[in-house]
């Protein structure tokens, strides 16, 4: 995964980081841990497995979906996304990618 430090993406002091298409775009301060790779690792595959475009539009239809529930809420639709509770349910397991399922996001515990 190539790592790009910036101080433009991500937008938003709540963020430190963003995967575009596989490239971690990472404020200039935030420190890159084991954990936040592996929840980015994660993010790659889901894109990966969904081709890149379908998972951006999967992402983007359903934070709506969730703003709306949430009631206007963003940071809880974000939290809200099956891309995202993936990523952050399994983060700290830093093996999970090797034993990981097909479309993961999506599959119930």
């Amino acid at each position: 995964m190539k790592i790009i430090r910036n101080r433009l993406l991500p937008i938003g002091k709540d963020f430190y980081a963003i995967n575009l298409f596989g490239i971690l775009f990472v404020k200039p301060y935030a420190s890159l841990n084991p954990v936040l790779l592996n929840h980015e690792r994660i993010h790659s595959r889901q894109m990966r497995e969904l081709l890149y475009i379908p998972f951006y539009i999967l992402y983007v239809a359903e934070w709506l979906l969730r703003l709306v529930q949430k009631r206007g809420d963003g940071y809880l639709a974000y939290r809200s996304i099956s891309f995202e509770k993936e990523a952050y349910d399994n983060e700290k397991k830093l093996d999970y990618l090797h034993k990981r399922p097909r479309f993961a996001q999506w599959r119930r515990k």
